[in-house]
């Protein structure tokens, strides 16, 4: 099954969203476990999309 491409905008909100919930008092550990897998999955994209980006920008300004 393809994965959903996401905006930088969605990956950030979607981090802000499992901050929230990161830092609620009820969540268990394996529900944080699932949640931090998550986020780093999210901060891989988002890397990915910078570096692309810096990249261009890069060959732009040779």
């Amino acid at each position: 099954m393809p994965r959903k491409t996401v905006s930088m905008e969605e990956a950030f909100q979607e981090l802000d969203a499992i901050l929230e919930k990161l830092e609620g008092k009820d969540i268990s550990l394996e529900d944080s476990f699932a949640l931090y897998q998550k986020g780093m999955e999210l901060v891989k994209t988002c890397n990915s999309k910078i570096d692309t980006v810096e990249k261009k920008m890069i060959t732009i300004t040779k």
